[in-house]
């Protein structure tokens, strides 16, 4: 019994060692007034050996968050709307103003700028991994 007991606590260390969540750091908004759409900026790391994928994000603050990807067509930019962000093992992506971002949408409650917001980001692999996101002003980049 005591064999069996030891084998199952190593092989529940194991996976835990295993696992590797994503890390979020870097994280912050952007609002801008008068009920405008405010940018999500943070960045991601997957320490990971296993590929996963940015597929999603919710903040009970907002009514919607979308993930979006500014590119440049023609000399102009514009925002496109992204469905998933690959994150290989070892991989990082920045979101940043002009690249990445999330789009947080409908505030539920005045927001105020100093403040901070939960933010939860779903994986294809089934993490979900909730940061706080500090509030800034527009003028912030």
């Amino acid at each position: 019994m005591t064999r069996f007991l030891l084998m199952i606590i190593s092989l529940l260390f194991a996976a835990i060692a295993w696992a590797g969540d994503v890390e979020v750091s870097g994280a912050w908004i952007r609002q801008l007034p008068a009920g405008a759409p405010a940018g999500g900026y943070f960045a991601l790391r997957n320490p990971g050996p296993q590929a996963t994928a940015l597929v999603g994000a919710s903040s009970p603050d907002y009514g919607m968050v979308m993930m979006h990807k500014t590119v440049e067509q023609g000399g102009v930019a514009k925002m496109i709307d992204v469905d998933k962000i690959e994150l290989p093992p070892g991989g990082k992506v920045a979101f940043h103003p002009g690249g990445y971002h999330l789009m947080l949408m409908n505030p539920k409650h005045r927001i105020a700028v100093g403040s901070t917001v939960p933010v939860t980001l779903n994986f294809s692999d089934g993490q979900k991994v909730t940061a706080q996101f500090e509030v800034r002003g527009p003028t912030a980049r």
